[in-house]
C-alpha cells in the first residue's frame, strides 16, 4: 500500500501521531491525505487514557468525545466551525497543543519525512520511526 491521496494541496500524505507530555511520539499511523482523522483516531488512542486527551478540529467528533469520556480522560478538542451543537473544552489546556505541532516541526527537519521520499507507506512509517526515535529517544 503506498498511503498517497489526492487532496487540494495535491498528492499528500497524512503523519497521525500520539504524543506524551514531553513532545515524544508514542504511537504514529499514516494514512493517504484525502482520509479524515476521526477515522484513524480510535486505533491512534489504542489502550491509552491520558487524563486530558488534546486534539486539533480534525478530531472534532461526537463518537470520539463520549470514546475518550468513557475511558476517564477529558477530550480538549477545538470545536469545528460548522458544528451546529458546540462542545466546551478548556482553552488554557488547548494551548499545549502547540507541543504536537513542535513534534511535527522537529520530525519534519529531516527531508526525507518533510518530502516523503518512500513509495511504499511501511518504509515511509519506518523513516517516521526513525527520525522519532533519532529525534526523541536517543
Amino acid at each position: 500500500m503506498q498511503a498517497i491521496g489526492r487532496s487540494r494541496g495535491g498528492r499528500t500524505t497524512k503523519i497521525h501521531a500520539a504524543v506524551d507530555e514531553r513532545g515524544r511520539p508514542w504511537r504514529l499511523v499514516i494514512t493517504p491525505g484525502h482520509r479524515g482523522d476521526v477515522p484513524v483516531a480510535a486505533d491512534l488512542i489504542g489502550k491509552m487514557a491520558p487524563a486530558l486527551c488534546l486534539a486539533d478540529t480534525a478530531y472534532d467528533s461526537d463518537a470520539l468525545r463520549q470514546r475518550l469520556i468513557d475511558r476517564a480522560s477529558l477530550p480538549v478538542i477545538s470545536n469545528n466551525p460548522t458544528r451546529k451543537r458546540r462542545h466546551p473544552f478548556n482553552h488554557q489546556a488547548y494551548r499545549s497543543r502547540n507541543l504536537i505541532e513542535r513534534t511535527f516541526g522537529r520530525l519534519k527537519d529531516w527531508r526525507r519525512i518533510a518530502t516523503r521520499y518512500d513509495k511504499l507507506a511501511y518504509h515511509f512509517l519506518a523513516a517516521v520511526a526513525l527520525a522519532a526515535t533519532v529525534v526523541y529517544w536517543l
